[in-house]
């Protein structure tokens, strides 16, 4: 696999993805796009959100020959993999939230969904605390105020406690003992919310278990093709398509990327 692994989200949340599969895979090239200027995608109609994100990422992968495609949002995920899997001949992973394990890990059977407004109303989210945590009760909380914080963090930006008081009141509230990251903006503000909620409540994101999925399939894939990259450099590109501040350019200059630009979006 000679080209860059593709990670798209709408902001910088996909940023803790990506982070997870370079600790795996730390030689590999990457590409992070993200949709900026239609961020929070918790808010947009779905068929806007499934067009929008097959167009971009489609020409993505063609302009760059990208190797593989990691949808690393919750609420694109839901919605855009079938399509995506559909168009492009490479493979394509998704990020769903971490039900089956917060089932597992929660000793009191009660645990919490965070996401996007946008995953909560999914029947796929339904669908997995049916199949993995019926034996659980289940509080789903919605935020897009969340998101939104995460991005002014990753931009330089002081968080503070009683933003995350003020969103988050009714899960400290509830008894639960472990908390679900649906968003992958979320593990951003990861240390905000533990301070937060205590150290009585586990919190779980999906990182860990894309990535290896990630890595099977690149190992995989390197097994059918042997042949050595002569000459291979490993790059770090982010992409977007709404012109960021200096602040956010700062950050992706310190997670390591050496180029960053405007999408092509048409």
């Amino acid at each position: 696999m000679s080209g860059p692994i593709l990670v798209f989200d709408s902001g910088v949340g996909g940023l803790s993805i990506l982070d997870e599969i370079r600790r795996v895979l730390p030689d590999q090239s990457y590409c992070y796009l993200f949709d900026n200027a239609r961020l929070p995608y918790g808010e947009l109609e779905e068929q806007e959100l499934i067009d929008g994100c097959e167009a971009l990422i489609t020409a993505t992968v063609a302009q760059l020959g990208a190797s593989l495609v990691v949808i690393a949002c919750n609420t694109a995920s839901t919605l855009v993999l079938p399509v995506l899997r559909e168009a492009l001949t490479i493979p394509v992973v998704g990020v769903v939230p971490a039900i089956k394990p917060a089932a597992l890990y929660s000793q009191a059977k009660h645990i919490g969904l965070l996401a996007t407004p946008g995953t909560i109303k999914r029947s796929y989210t339904h669908s997995l605390i049916q199949e993995f945590a019926a034996n659980c009760q289940v509080e789903l909380y919605g935020s897009s105020e969340l998101v939104l914080l995460a991005e002014r963090k990753a931009s330089g930006k002081q968080i503070l406690q009683g933003e995350i008081a003020q969103l988050l009141s009714p899960i400290k509230v509830s008894g639960i003992d472990t908390l679900v990251l649906g968003c992958t903006h979320f593990p951003i503000l990861k240390d905000e919310i533990q301070q937060y909620l205590g150290g009585g409540v586990l919190l779980l994101d999906s990182g860990k278990a894309v990535a290896a999925r990630v890595s099977s399939l690149i190992k995989e894939e390197s097994k059918l093709n042997k042949r050595q990259r002569e000459g291979y450099s490993k790059e770090m590109i982010a992409l977007y398509t709404l012109e960021i501040g200096e602040g956010l350019k700062k950050s992706l200059a310190e997670f390591g990327f050496s180029t960053y630009s405007k999408a092509q979006t048409g």
